[in-house]
């Protein structure tokens, strides 16, 4: 089933408990710090039933239509189809946004793949999450992931503190498990359901915890409170000084967990720590390639914003700017080629799905986020200092102070004041606002934080083909070659004729 944008609003007007600056919120879909974005995720729903977009946003399977986000991926063709649907997405609504479907869904497959620890503790948890899987594909809803938990004092073990920084269960009944606790969530206030798991992997040598515990959560369950930041859009004045602010701020929440009753049929793991453990090694296996992704359109964001910058001023053609806008250029190119060739060398998984190829994957996130915040300073210096001096609209437009406006942000027939201002206005929002502030941290975080990306790398990159080179330059004894299998190719390569050679076999 393909939902529509009505639909969506119709399902998170139910009454759920939602709190913005410490006032209970009547109706989310109407908030104006929510409405934008809520507003956005009805469109990627409607886009699925427009004839000019319905193609890319959707894919038929056993003779249903379903998103193809939410399709489970086998082939290379099968994640080029959703590379593409995102790029529509964000070029149709004209911006970056993270949570709007399509990569949360990609860490149930991760549980997917760990079916067999799942029936080590019990079957019924490896057919539930089967089970959730079609349910996302065949129902469509709004699917967000809930990991992060206020967590407390980091040097002392959940027991040995408030129970409740972690999120637990307090209770078992026949109807399913009581949960205690907190997680944050972006767009959790507007959600249907989340995938909630541990924030955590190691309860050392426990065989048994109440917080090895992941869950699909119904948003709409009693006993859930969403507690939000506030929001930026509605707050800074005129949306036609602050565009991004004020059309995509994705509101961040709090959900507490007070005494929520998890039925059964919706509990993926319970008391299984090597359930826990894997979920968070492999967490981000297929949803960290949406993520990326969004991380190449902001590039272009910051590309097209600087380039415009500097041809209306007439500076593209020295070559100090020609070697910042490069740098700027390197950067994106190189989160596109590891999106790419990730797809182009994909490893089929535990279950059979097509993941990108781990290493290329993981090293592509480090790249676009370790070099974020030095690009978004190249973005300004390349923008200059009027990004900080530029009047507002009202200034633009008050029959005051329009004519020396348009007398000083004039330059030529190609670029009157008015462009001028809209353009200044945009890379303002975008790399010196609270909006783009938060956002860059965000960034940052949002999957995990910087040395857990790099022990992702660490994980997944093919160590043995270094190994295997400098043995074999250094004339090294086979005593040596321990943890690690001898090969005289480079891994890219060797991954690439050892599928040609499968294919031929078979």
């Amino acid at each position: 089933m393909i939902r529509t944008g009505d639909q969506y609003r119709d399902s998170i007007r139910d009454n759920r408990e939602v709190y913005m600056n410490g006032e209970r919120v009547k109706d989310v879909t109407r908030h104006p710090m929510f409405k934008p974005l809520v507003d956005i995720r009805a469109r990627i729903y409607d886009m699925a039933h427009d004839s000019e977009t319905a193609d890319v946003m959707t894919v038929e399977q056993d003779g249903e239509v379903n998103a193809v986000g939410n399709a489970l991926p086998y082939t290379q063709e099968d994640w080029w189809a959703k590379r593409r649907a995102t790029d529509t997405v964000l070029e149709t609504i004209g911006g970056v946004v993270t949570r709007v479907g399509d990569e949360t869904v990609g860490e149930m497959w991760s549980l997917y793949d760990g079916q067999d620890l799942l029936n080590e503790v019990d079957p019924q948890f490896s057919k539930n999450i089967q089970s959730h899987i079609k349910k996302v594909l065949h129902e469509d809803p709004f699917h967000v992931s809930a990991n992060t938990d206020p967590k407390g004092d980091r040097s002392l073990a959940p027991q040995d503190q408030d129970p409740d920084m972690l999120l637990h269960v307090v209770k078992e009944t026949d109807a399913g498990i009581v949960v205690r606790g907190a997680k944050y969530e972006t767009a959790a206030a507007y959600a249907n359901q989340a995938f909630t798991k541990p924030t955590i992997a190691n309860w050392g040598n426990a065989e048994m915890s109440d917080y090895a515990v992941g869950f699909i959560c119904d948003l709409n369950s009693p006993g859930l409170k969403f507690i939000c930041r506030g929001g930026f859009a509605g707050t800074r004045g005129d949306e036609r000084d602050y565009p991004l602010t004020n059309r995509f701020d994705e509101v961040d929440t709090i959900v507490i967990f007070d005494n929520v009753l998890i039925p059964w049929e919706n509990v993926l793991f319970y008391r299984h720590t090597k359930a826990a453990t894997f979920i968070r090694a492999t967490l981000h296996r297929y949803s960290a390639f949406a993520f990326v992704q969004r991380t190449l359109k902001q590039a272009d964001q910051m590309i097209g914003t600087a380039l415009f910058n500097a041809r209306q001023t007439g500076l593209e053609k020295q070559q100090a700017v020609q070697e910042k806008l490069s740098q700027l250029a390197i950067w994106r190119e190189g989160i596109n080629a590891h999106l790419t060739a990730a797809i182009a060398l994909g490893e089929r998984s535990p279950a059979g799905l097509l993941m990108p190829n781990q290493s290329l994957l993981m090293t592509g996130r480090c790249h676009a986020l370790d070099n974020l915040p030095a690009m978004m300073h190249i973005s300004r210096e390349l923008c200059g200092g009027q990004i900080c001096v530029t009047p507002n609209v009202a200034t633009f437009e008050s029959p005051e102070t329009k004519p020396w406006m348009d007398k000083y942000y004039t330059i030529n027939d190609s670029w009157m004041a008015e462009d001028r201002r809209k353009l200044l206005a945009y890379a303002r929002d975008l790399l010196n606002s609270d909006y783009a502030g938060h956002r860059l941290t965000f960034q940052l975080f949002a999957q995990s934080p910087p040395f857990a990306q790099y022990g992702a790398v660490y994980r997944n990159f093919d160590w043995d083909g270094p190994l295997s080179f400098v043995k074999a330059g250094a004339n090294l004894s086979d005593t040596v070659v321990k943890g690690f299998k001898p090969r005289n190719s480079d891994c890219a390569v060797h991954q690439y004729y050892g599928e040609q050679l499968k294919d031929a076999a078979e």
